[in-house]
């Protein structure tokens, strides 16, 4: 948020301000967080590497100085709003591990939750994580992506490995390829929703996936 003493104050030299202006060239109504969430979108949407910084100036309703004195430069903006997506709209997979009583219960409302958000009307479809590195060339924003991808299927495999040693699955159960195969289903489930695919079509996918758990 906007300090509206600072706001409200005459324009100060540029050396008393830093290199880039900071404190300058910001609208009044500038609201940091309208700005963001509109930075999602926009990433959401075309990418890392298709999202400008005269795109995002645009989308924002700020200018290029105001941009870089909120947010820093474009990959820090894109940190940020990766992390802010997570909190927002793709936190849906870690709170059914957190909040089902079984693995088994967990995943496929996982997957039946993907099947929603991923086709929700009024925003992108599909993962950000997912689709926001294709065609990347900025070796560090493809290397966050994919860690964060990777970190998900741990997290599931975590809680397999956890289900197994509940007996709510069968000991010999192969708890990274089914935690990999959970991934795949999800990380798929978003590209077909980027291609069309609706709620009910991804929902259908979901329960086939579901049926080749393996029963204790």
């Amino acid at each position: 948020m906007v300090n509206r003493q600072a706001a409200d104050r005459p324009a100060e030299p540029a050396s008393a301000t830093g290199p880039r202006g900071r404190g300058r060239g910001r609208p009044r109504s500038f609201d940091r967080e309208t700005a963001l969430e509109k930075a999602i979108l926009a990433f959401w949407e075309h990418g890392y590497e298709g999202t400008s910084v005269s795109d995002l100036t645009e989308v924002m309703g700020i200018g290029a100085p105001s941009l870089y004195a909120a947010f820093g430069d474009k990959r820090s903006l894109f940190e940020e709003v990766v992390t802010a997506y997570g909190a927002r709209y793709g936190s849906f997979g870690d709170r059914a591990l957190a909040e089902e009583p079984t693995v088994r219960a967990a995943v496929e409302r996982m997957l039946r939750e993907a099947a929603a958000e991923y086709t929700e009307p009024g925003r992108p479809p599909g993962c950000l994580v997912v689709h926001a590195a294709t065609n990347c060339t900025t070796p560090e924003v493809e290397e966050s992506l994919r860690a964060r991808r990777n970190a998900n299927i741990a997290a599931i495999e975590s809680r397999i490995r956890a289900g197994v040693a509940a007996g709510e699955l069968p000991a010999d159960t192969d708890a990274a390829a089914l935690a990999r195969h959970t991934g795949a289903m999800i990380q798929g489930m978003s590209q077909q929703a980027r291609d069309g695919a609706t709620k009910e079509e991804l929902e259908a996918v979901a329960e086939l996936a579901a049926r080749i758990w393996p029963r204790p």
